[in-house]
């Protein structure tokens, strides 16, 4: 069963940066798409940034020019980058991912446990 896991979330004032990453336990190279959310209490998830398998990524209005995402197929890991964090940033941060099973043939998607962001201003 595939796992992910992120690390790299903790406190940061306003305008500073942190870099989240996510571990994957299986060869990044057959997801469809791996991607950053992240969730507020009494909210819902929202799509953070993406990244397809052919290197297309999206974001967020709210991140575009502050967030970078990557990944490095070598190591299994897929980055977020964000810098000049704001308040609004805060929340649990979630790494999601998606493939083809190839014994069922069904789409399947996974995510991993979550990291907080809290960003102080």
């Amino acid at each position: 069963q595939v796992q992910l896991v992120e690390s790299g979330g903790g406190l940061v004032q306003a305008g500073g940066s942190l870099r989240l990453s996510c571990a994957v336990s299986s060869s990044i190279s057959s997801f469809n798409n791996l991607g950053w959310y992240r969730q507020a209490p009494g909210n819902q998830r929202e799509l953070v940034a993406t990244i397809s398998s052919g290197g297309r990524t999206d974001f967020a209005d709210s991140v575009r020019g502050r967030f970078t995402i990557s990944r490095d197929n070598a190591k299994n890991t897929v980055y977020l980058q964000m810098n000049s964090l704001k308040p609004e940033d805060t929340a649990v941060y979630y790494c999601n991912g998606d493939r083809w099973d190839s014994r069922d043939g069904a789409e399947y998607e996974y995510w991993g446990q979550g990291t907080q962001v809290t960003v102080s201003s």
